[in-house]
């Protein structure tokens, strides 16, 4: 566990090979936190694993599954600045960032502002909360694709704000009531839609896994409080600063069928960074582990590993 300030402490872990290349792997969500299945993106013999679970999230203390947790310290800027105390505190130099998902956002954020201290880049699943994103996943665009999912985080929200613009503040409320059975089963509904939609192919364990209500609470909570500060970026600012990143070794892998965070957005990247890698996989969705997506990030990794 790490102190980080802010009351916080955020929990860390290394495997792999002691001596070997240090890359630093950043989950999605906001809020998801790490699983064991991360560390078998990078092989053990030839890299230096780091996960850290996020503030609020997964390991880290106070976790946001306890309602009365205070989220207000919990921005992007802060969460580059737990990243550089981490590296600092294991006597890293400069290490590869492999982000996806929001992970994606946050290895931007973090790369663009320390770039000396980065590597490379593998980045899966881009995304930016430009409004246009929240606005796609989250206020019903992207239910004309899964009506069937879409209907159940409607249903949560009160009739009176089911409407454009409006479900993201409504699940904003709806959180941030101090009643479980109102915190309770928004929780779950937010976190059950992103579950349903982010494979190719819904997963029922995997929707099981993220209705848990513990994990529900604290994926959400978390995942408004960004969405409701637009991530805690000026207007397009992950895009208009990756020049910044020039130089960079970088791998960008996207699913063609994301419904999640669509290729659009991969597709803008890699016009602002036309010397990355752009692996765009055409039977894929989100999810890191998607054959197609699993083996172009793996092939990433392992082309770095010696570099």
């Amino acid at each position: 566990m790490l102190e980080v300030g802010d009351g916080n402490r955020v929990y860390w872990e290394q495997c792999g090979n002691p001596g070997g290349k240090p890359v630093v792997f950043l989950h999605g969500g906001p809020g998801a936190g790490c699983t064991p299945d991360h560390r078998r993106l990078f092989d053990p013999a030839r890299y230096r694993i780091v996960l850290v679970d996020q503030r609020n999230c997964g390991r880290s203390l106070p976790s946001a599954s306890d309602h009365a947790t205070d989220l207000s310290a919990n921005t992007t800027l802060n969460l580059v600045a737990d990243l550089e105390l981490l590296r600092e505190h294991l006597g890293i130099d400069r290490w590869q960032v492999f982000g996806g998902s929001w992970g994606s956002s946050l290895a931007l954020a973090y790369a663009e502002t320390r770039p000396e201290r980065v590597t490379e880049l593998v980045l899966r699943g881009i995304f930016t909360l430009r409004r246009s994103e929240l606005d796609w996943f989250y206020e019903g665009p992207a239910g004309n694709m899964a009506p069937d999912f879409w209907a159940g985080f409607e249903a949560a929200v009160p009739a009176e704000s089911r409407a454009f613009g409006q479900y993201i503040p409504a699940y904003a409320r709806l959180l941030a009531d101090p009643d479980p059975r109102v915190h309770g089963p928004a929780a779950v509904a937010w976190s059950t839609w992103e579950a349903s939609t982010i494979t190719l192919i819904p997963r029922p364990e995997l929707i099981a896994e993220f209705a848990e209500p513990a994990y529900a609470l604290a994926f959400a909570r978390i995942e408004n409080h960004y969405f409701m500060h637009d991530g805690f970026f000026e207007p397009s600012q992950l895009l208009r600063d990756a020049g910044r990143l020039a130089g960079i070794p970088t791998v960008i892998v996207q699913g063609r069928y994301d419904l999640c965070t669509p290729a659009v957005t991969a597709f803008e990247l890699h016009r602002a960074l036309p010397e990355a890698e752009f692996v765009l996989v055409d039977d894929a969705g989100h999810a890191y582990d998607e054959p197609g997506i699993l083996d172009a990030l793996i092939a990433a990794t392992d082309r770095f590993a010696d570099r």
